[in-house]
């Protein structure tokens, strides 16, 4: 009887001890990294009534998929201190990797909405952007202060994630005209670039 309650204490103090296992500074980081996952979730489900593209909304859904997955095992490896249930997954974008580069002039200057009857596709793919966008300092912050391996992997394995589907949006906003990119001329790309030189690497 005795040996099966110092069992049970140890399995105890050995779960609390896994449950610990995060420094004050992680913690209070991992608290923003997951309500600001909530919210951004949260945004595109707000914002999904209002789709009318399919491509979009293709992309609205898939990401958000994968970002409730992803805040599962945030929060999972968060209360546990241990590897969460599965890996972090990888997201794989639809969108290709083409860019139309250059101005045009805008039919109309961008101004903000005066009632929500204004709402379309353009507005939508920009929310999301912004949303996916405003994760991943956060997330960096977190994993440079996280001192439990587990939870410090996670993050960091999310940062990419977080650029690939930022990508995917601005790739599908640059191709409906939603969003151009801007170029610096030839000579002046030129010299930008070959205004570095490779480091002497030393043998060890």
């Amino acid at each position: 009887m005795q040996n099966n309650q110092n069992a049970q204490q140890m399995n105890s103090a050995s779960a609390s001890a896994s449950q610990m296992n995060h420094g004050g500074h992680e913690i209070l980081d991992v608290h923003e990294v997951l309500s600001g996952a909530i919210n951004t979730i949260n945004t595109y489900t707000l914002l999904s009534a209002h789709l009318k593209c399919p491509e979009l909304r293709d992309i609205l859904e898939r990401q958000k998929a994968f970002m409730q997955d992803e805040y599962n095992i945030t929060l999972e490896c968060y209360k546990t201190g241990k590897d969460p249930s599965h890996p972090t997954q990888s997201y794989k974008m639809k969108e290709d990797n083409q860019v139309t580069y250059g101005l045009k002039p805008p039919s109309q200057p961008k101004k903000p909405m005066q009632a929500p009857t204004e709402i379309n596709d353009e507005l939508i793919a920009q929310s999301m952007l912004c949303a996916v966008k405003s994760g991943v300092p956060g997330k960096a912050t977190a994993a440079l202060e996280s001192t439990n391996p587990v939870v410090r992997r996670v993050l960091a394995d999310s940062l990419p994630n977080c650029i690939e589907m930022a990508y995917e949006i601005s790739l599908y906003q640059n191709k409906h005209g939603y969003y151009q990119v801007p170029q610096l001329t030839p000579q002046d790309m030129m010299q930008m670039q070959q205004g570095y030189a490779p480091a002497a690497v030393q043998s060890q």
